[in-house]
This record gives C-alpha cells, sequence and structure tokens, in this order.
C-alpha cells in the first residue's frame, strides 16, 4: 500500500508483493486473457506473455479495466486486428468512454489498440472449449463470474473476483471444477468483498479440489494467513501458474 510501512507492506516474502488482479488462461491452445488493471504491462512482460486472442472483462472498475491500452501491442501482433472484447453491456459503455479512440475491428492507426466489443453471452461456445457466465453482487455493482472448460481434456476452472457472495446459481454453476478462484480481500468483513472466513466457507460449499483466494489487501500476510486455511484452500499469489 502506498505509504505504509505495516508488516506486510514491507515483507521480504514476494508473495506479499501484489499487483491488482487478473489472470491468463491457455485453453485449447486460445489463449484468453481476464481483465487488466494498471500493472497488465509489467505482468505481461514479467510472464513473457505473447499471444491474446480473446479478452474478457468481468467489470470495469478501475483497477481491471485501466491496463487494457496496453492491449495494442497484442494488436500489433494479430496482424494489426482488433481484439474480441466480451463482457457485460455496463462495462462495455465504460469501455466506450475510456477508450473512444480503440472501438472497431482494426487500429485506427498502427500501434493503437483496437476492441471488437461483444455482450457476453451466458455460454460463449468456442472451437476449444466453452466459457460460461454467471453475475456475482459487488456493492451496487455487477461482476460476470466465469468458468472454463477444455473440450479436449474436460478440464474445468472457475474465476470468481470481487464479489460479496456467490449466489446459488453460481455456485451450481461451479461444481465439478478443478480449481476455483474466489474473491477474499481480508480477514474482516467487507461491504463489497467477501472476507477471508465467507471465502472459506464458499469454497466449501462448492467443494472444488482445491481453491485459491485472491484480491487480497496488505491485511493478509501470505505464510500465516495460508497455514491458517483449510488444506483444500490456498492464497493465490502474483506469477502463479496452475496445469489442469
Amino acid at each position: 500500500m502506498i505509504a505504509c510501512s505495516c508488516a506486510v507492506c514491507t515483507s521480504s516474502d514476494p508473495r506479499n508483493r501484489r499487483g491488482r488482479p487478473c489472470i491468463h488462461v491457455t485453453m485449447g491452445g486460445l489463449h484468453i486473457q481476464v481483465d487488466a488493471g494498471p500493472e497488465f504491462r509489467q505482468q505481461c512482460i514479467r510472464e513473457a506473455i505473447t499471444h491474446i486472442d480473446l479478452f474478457l472483462l468481468t467489470h470495469s472498475h478501475a483497477d481491471h479495466i485501466l491496463g487494457m491500452d496496453d492491449l495494442r501491442r497484442f494488436c500489433d501482433l494479430r496482424g494489426f486486428e482488433g481484439i474480441p472484447v466480451y463482457s457485460s453491456a455496463h462495462a462495455l459503455e465504460r469501455v466506450r468512454h475510456v477508450y473512444p479512440y480503440a472501438i472497431g475491428a482494426r487500429p485506427v492507426t498502427k500501434g493503437y489498440p483496437a476492441f471488437m466489443l461483444h455482450e457476453m453471452p451466458a455460454e460463449l461456445d468456442l472451437e476449444v472449449g466453452t466459457v460460461r457466465s454467471t453475475v456475482l453482487p459487488h456493492g451496487p455493482a455487477r461482476v460476470l463470474g466465469l468458468v472454463f472448460e477444455e473440450r479436449a481434456t474436460g478440464a474445468k476452472f472457475t474465476y470468481f473476483t470481487d464479489c460479496k457472495e456467490v449466489p446459488p446459481e453460481a455456485r451450481e454453476l461451479a461444481l465439478g471444477s478443478h480449481v476455483v478462484v474466489l474473491d477474499g480481500l481480508r480477514p474482516e468483513p467487507h461491504p463489497t468483498h467477501m472476507s477471508l472466513s465467507e471465502a472459506v466457507d464458499t469454497a466449501a460449499a462448492i467443494g472444488a479440489p482445491t481453491t485459491y483466494l485472491t484480491h487480497m489487501t496488505h491485511a493478509v500476510d501470505h505464510g500465516p494467513a495460508e497455514a491458517e486455511l483449510p488444506a483444500s484452500v490456498r492464497l493465490a499469489y502474483d506469477g502463479l501458474r496452475l496445469t489442469l
């Protein structure tokens, strides 16, 4: 945190150095980016991300949308073609307002981004698998929860970030997932995010073999906090890679 010298902010544990949350999913060779916060450029360089075929935006809060301009490099790598962007109607309208110069099938000039906007359906059917979406409450905002299922392997992965709870229909959609990622902001309750204990209860209700918690604040010291969690629940960290 800015101007903070607490034990977590000054920790030598690299897992306590957290950028804004996003994920990169490779499914059957298709590269899907979910969200892009202010650190997106540095995250791509650090993790050697070289392809993005599809962009999914869970919601349009600043910590998830303000890195989208850096998708320009991936438009270059696509032969100066736009990137398909899927989200809710409300979030897409925000994208239009923030990035009016980037809406279209091709960049207006070389080196610019281009976003081809599509409203996210309940089930996005891709050649390599499906991405199902559901709505999660995040205070007055509504966030897309995403469930990925790879056709060739049957691997199923759920990503539910930035939510105060996971409604029954969303839990049902997540059943059978090999890995689930849940919002788990801090030990204390919060009006728009799940606390660690709320996330643990939700993980138990979904019943995945492994659940990772994300979007933690500096109130969470990675090592000691993770040691107190159930064996099936872990804390995510920047650079974490999973193979299902």
